[in-house]
């Protein structure tokens, strides 16, 4: 196999963990499908997705090779990325903190607005940019071919959770958001787990010391 076992469980843990935190992509989604209805969050989910892809490719075509050239981007990126990490688990962890399942009012939008809206909220995420710009590379083996080839499958797995998981909250959105208002313990219960999560993902990215592969 040009990816191992491993690398896919890995990478698709890792997007696991990311995708159930509170983060821009959540927030819209869930508040899209409260106030508009599934459909309305589906199809924003759509551009969500294109944003994942257009990561994809980015990281397929190249940025590997480049941190791997000039190292000290890669460094500078990824210890931004820990201490984003770190502030996201603060803000899930604190007790002033909320629930993503917590949205805010949002007026009704035209499907192309809807997708577009999608496209660029997770454009504009720095957690889907982390994930492919610093975690990424630390799952690509050189010894197992093209890096660029690794990268495209790892980061297929990562599409494919990050989509089914937004999915899964897109269609519950509704009954979710009522459980937590009426049960504000297991509110706090996801906002513990989540935060955790992803306290243990940015030390997990500060403290390691695997380089960036260029491709051959």
């Amino acid at each position: 196999m040009v990816v191992s076992t491993e690398a896919l469980l890995g990478i698709a843990l890792i997007e696991l963990g990311l995708v159930v935190i509170p983060g821009p992509n959540m927030i819209y989604l869930v508040s899209r499908s409260v106030t508009q209805g599934r459909r309305a969050g589906l199809i924003s989910l759509a551009g969500v997705g294109v944003g994942f892809l257009f990561y994809l490719l980015a990281a397929s075509a190249g940025l590997a090779t480049l941190f791997a050239l000039v190292p000290e981007i890669y460094l500078t990126l990824k210890f931004a990325g820990a201490a984003y990490l770190l502030w996201l688990a603060w803000n899930a962890l604190r007790p002033s903190g909320s629930s993503a399942f917590t949205p805010t009012e949002l007026t009704p939008d035209s499907h192309r607005k809807l997708f577009g809206m999608g496209l660029l909220t997770c454009l504009l995420n720095p957690k889907i940019a982390i994930l492919y710009i610093s975690l990424l590379p630390q799952f690509v083996d050189p010894s197992r071919g093209h890096v660029g080839t690794q990268s495209l499958l790892l980061g297929l797995s990562q599409l494919i959770v990050g989509v089914g998981v937004n999915a899964i909250f897109v269609i519950t959105a509704g009954s979710v958001a009522v459980f937590f208002t009426r049960k504000p313990r297991w509110s706090r219960i996801h906002r513990y787990l989540t935060g955790t999560a992803l306290a243990v993902f940015a030390v997990k990215l500060a403290t390691d010391r695997t380089a960036p592969a260029a491709a051959p």
